[in-house]
């Protein structure tokens, strides 16, 4: 497991930012918000395809409740 960061560790961490991206690191920034932004719609879009039944699972369901089977007596 990863130990938490503390402030400390936090403060180096924005200096590094600051001292290797300097003035683009609005756009940096910007890039990486879209970038998470992008992946979280990706994984929406995976659930809501899960989660949708298609035509062929629908009758295949449709059948096994008893829906349009054809009876033999």
């Amino acid at each position: 497991m990863l130990p938490s960061l503390g402030p400390t560790e936090l403060i180096v961490i924005a200096i590094v930012g600051i001292v290797l991206f300097g003035k683009r690191l609005p756009e940096v920034g910007k890039s990486l918000g879209k970038a998470v932004v992008s992946f979280k719609d990706g994984l929406r879009g995976i659930t809501d395809e899960i989660d949708q039944p298609t035509p062929a699972t629908s009758k295949v369901r449709e059948t096994r409740t008893g829906g349009s089977a054809p009876r033999f007596e």
